[in-house]
């Protein structure tokens, strides 16, 4: 835009807002936006590096030593990308720089400045003593030496002792450095999207049918997707976004007087006016925002992340998981024990996850039932509302073409005579798409951004805000209540001219579903004290195997990992539905070259390298466990978890089932991740000595960081219950402490599901909606009409 464009005086609030003399009309001046070269340019500009000269040199020599540049004999490695691959130091690609960033400006960890200590003292010869023992001795003066001047064997010999250490900080420290410099150094693209190493790991990068897909797309909902008409972005002129959200009976206004009613320093700049505001529009958020839309009530959408759809997608892993992933994707507990994966775009969870659609285990609703007395759950409204989310989100489960990783698991299983079950999906038979976990391009996937959302727009009473996060929770309590009411949210965005600013959404209804890791945050910011908000953390810990299966052998040459479907098989072997209910079951997992890489084992970087170039053959079956362990979130980035013995049993019986699953579908060669990294040859060895591997590699301990656990189900941190005193909201979904205010989430689960969760976060999203509909039908209209 070039000038000063004047906002027009009635665009900024309606007539009748004139009524109220806390608020004004006020003409605005918006000063010319920056464009986004010039944020580039003035952040070069004024960038101060990120590690001092001392902790970089560690640093490269750290990624170096993961990551060598390795002589290639030519009668060995025949291929040009191989020899490449083998060649590279993850110094002469840059990764240190990357990695800098990706632990120290992109994500926020508790442990940060242990790492930056590490890095420092490592760049000195006393520090490199008491981190490396006696490998750091060298017969020339000054007889120590620093970690960057040890030679490169021994530094690996140096690294392969932290992951097996006896100290906890070492084998964590080992932990991040492990699971972060392979990730860059496989994901980091350049200016045309392509990265030198994958190539030599068989992998195209982006879908190519996508490519094609772009080119040739000429209709406006498949290039910019469904919602393109109901996204109103907040570092638009207030003008453009004043006539957007009176689009959607919406209005907007500036108050005259803004620390009047806000305690917080940054008083609001606008507020927007609605019937409900969601904040959150994942599973849980999407569905209360489209039940509420369609009967009529005026609602405001708040989406910290931002839209992505079709067009709009990359497929690219690392910049898919800055864009879409909360925490970019990098977030762990604080003891680095598990690594977490959640969603932060418009669509949450359901935008990235992997399309398993499975209703709400029986005997987990009679648990909920009988146990926490929830008697929603075996009763037939819910049973009917499952019926409803899966008919709306298009659940089937048929599937026409299988990919690598369900192909194996269901030929494993059959071979052994164990269950294994088609997995209902919100997809179509014929979707055979493995980057769904980076965004569906085509929409064939129905995520909320594809269904409930849509009904949101469609309905005319609706928008959503994207880049908006909310900061608080505003309540109040009258003279003689003895609970408070809410009122809104007060949420920040960034304006056109790069600062932040702060907004109020005004509401009768406030509903909270940031997911699990998010919404004890914000509960907590906003006042409330109850003692069960962001405990009882459940993560459904996952541990994998891996099969290696040559070309030339089945499955058929055009079969790859991170081809097709991502869930399309389960088996329950070790589930144990009819028993405890606490058990495991045996699913596939969507791995791109960055997470496979931060997930194997690593020995020494000639081993790691020669595990990469198998990549696009290695099959990957995990075991998930319904937990009865839990944890707490403690802030946004400080999340505490504990392992149960019985957790870790089942997850050790599903890693034993999973060897044998790989073994028998023809894998070659087998694994885990434990960090010993030990693997077996299927095919040269005796019956005896395939027993005791899977034995002994079964049977390795779990909760000592020897073995990644990762997370893509976060629920139970403000679970639902009947009484206060072991709960944070009531079966409605309604707080305890607040009236109007609702939690649609994960986070309710009253225990851990044990299967994925999306369809029954889904169903009781849902009937929280019903709750809110009747709470909103009772109130006195005391807002305008638009």
């Amino acid at each position: 835009m070039e000038g000063s464009p004047v906002v027009e005086e009635k665009h900024l609030v309606s007539p009748q807002g004139l009524e109220n003399d806390d608020y004004f009309v006020l003409r605005i001046d918006t000063p010319n936006s920056l464009t986004e070269k010039e944020r580039d340019d003035n952040y070069s500009n004024n960038y101060e590096p990120l590690l001092s000269s001392r902790e970089t040199e560690s640093l490269v020599a750290l990624c170096d030593t993961l990551l060598p540049s390795l002589h290639v004999y030519k009668d060995r490695v025949v291929d040009d990308s191989l020899a490449q691959l083998y060649r590279t130091s993850a110094s002469m690609n840059g990764i240190p720089d990357q990695v800098a960033k990706m632990m120290f400006l992109k994500t926020e960890h508790p442990k940060q400045l242990l790492v930056r200590l590490t890095l420092w003292f490592l760049s000195t010869w006393i520090g490199t003593l008491v981190l490396c023992g006696k490998t750091c001795l060298s017969t020339q003066f000054p007889y120590v030496q620093k970690f960057s001047r040890i030679s490169a064997k021994k530094r690996e010999e140096i690294l392969v002792s932290w992951s097996l250490s006896y100290f906890f900080l070492l084998r964590m420290l080992f932990r991040a450095l492990k699971s972060v410099i392979p990730l860059a150094y496989f994901t980091q693209v350049n200016e045309k999207n392509e990265n030198p190493c994958w190539k030599a790991i068989d992998y195209c990068g982006p879908d190519p049918d996508f490519t094609k897909q772009l080119q040739h797309s000429i209709n406006t909902e498949t290039f910019f997707g469904p919602l393109y008409k109901g996204i109103v972005h907040l570092n638009k002129p207030h003008n453009i976004i004043a006539e957007a959200l009176q689009r959607s009976r919406l209005s907007i206004s500036i108050p005259r007087y803004p620390t009047k009613h806000f305690k917080n320093p940054k008083a609001p700049s606008m507020v927007i006016k609605c019937d409900a505001v969601v904040v959150g529009s994942g599973s849980g958020g999407g569905v209360v925002a489209g039940v509420l839309a369609k009967s009529g009530y005026r609602v405001l959408v708040l989406e910290k992340g931002n839209y992505h759809a079709r067009s709009n997608l990359s497929l690219l892993e690392g910049p898919s998981m800055d864009d879409m992933y909360l925490g970019k994707g990098l977030l762990a507990t604080s003891n680095m024990e598990a690594m977490i994966l959640a969603g932060s775009t418009v669509g949450g969870g359901s935008a990235i996850n992997w399309s398993a659609s499975i209703k709400t285990p029986v005997h987990v609703r009679n648990e909920w039932s009988e146990y926490y007395d929830l008697e929603l759950f075996k009763s037939k409204l819910y049973e009917e509302t499952l019926n409803v989310v899966c008919e709306r989100m298009g659940v089937q489960s048929e599937v026409k073409d299988e990919g690598f990783n369900n192909m194996v698991l269901r030929k494993g299983c059959e071979e052994l005579g164990y269950p294994v079950d088609n997995i209902p999906r919100n997809s179509s038979p014929d979707h055979y798409c493995g980057w769904c976990c980076l965004g569906c391009k085509d929409g064939r996937k129905k995520g909320t951004s594809e269904t409930w959302l849509v009904d949101l727009i469609e309905s005319g009473n609706g928008t959503i805000l994207p880049g908006c996060e909310a900061v608080e929770v505003i309540h109040s309590r009258k003279k003689g209540r003895d609970r408070s009411t809410a009122k809104g949210v007060l949420f920040e965005f960034i304006h056109q001219d790069g600062t932040k600013q702060v907004c109020f959404a005004e509401s009768k209804v406030t509903i909270v579903a940031c997911g699990a890791m998010c919404t004890p945050h914000l509960l907590k910011k906003s006042g409330l004290k109850n003692p069960n908000i962001g405990k009882n953390l459940h993560i459904h810990p996952v541990v994998m195997a891996w099969g290696h299966f040559p070309p030339g052998s089945w499955p058929e040459a055009e079969k790859k990992s991170y081809k097709g479907g991502i869930m399309t098989a389960m088996s329950t072997v070790v589930a144990d539905f009819k028993g405890s209910g606490y058990g495991a079951v045996i699913q596939t997992p969507a791995l791109h070259p960055g997470m496979f890489s931060a997930l194997m084992p690593w020995v020494s970087g000639s081993d790691f390298k020669a595990r990469m170039s198998k990549f696009s053959r290695t099959a990957h079956v995990f075991a998930l466990a319904r937990d009865k362990g839990s944890g707490e979130t403690h802030s946004k980035t400080s999340i505490t978890y504990k392992m149960d013995v019985t957790d870790e049993e089942n997850l050790k019986r599903g890693l034993e089932k999973s060897l044998r699953i790989l073994a028998a579908a023809g894998a070659e060669e087998i694994g885990t991740h434990n960090n010993k990294g030990k693997t077996l040859n299927v095919k040269k060895v005796s019956y005896h000595e395939f027993e005791c591997f899977v034995r002994e590699e079964s049977s390795r301990a779990l909760r000592d960081l020897s073995t990644p656990i990762c997370s893509a189900h976060q629920m139970g941190s403000c679970r639902m219950g009947v009484q206060a005193k072991g709960s944070a909201v009531n079966p409605t979904g309604e707080t305890w402490e607040v009236e109007g205010l609702y939690v649609a989430d994960t986070s309710v689960f009253p225990t851990a599901l044990g299967m994925n969760p999306m369809i029954t976060v889904q169903a009781i999203a849902y009937c929280t909606a019903q709750s809110v509909l009747e709470s909103l039908r009772r109130m006195k209209d005391t807002f305008y009409d638009i």
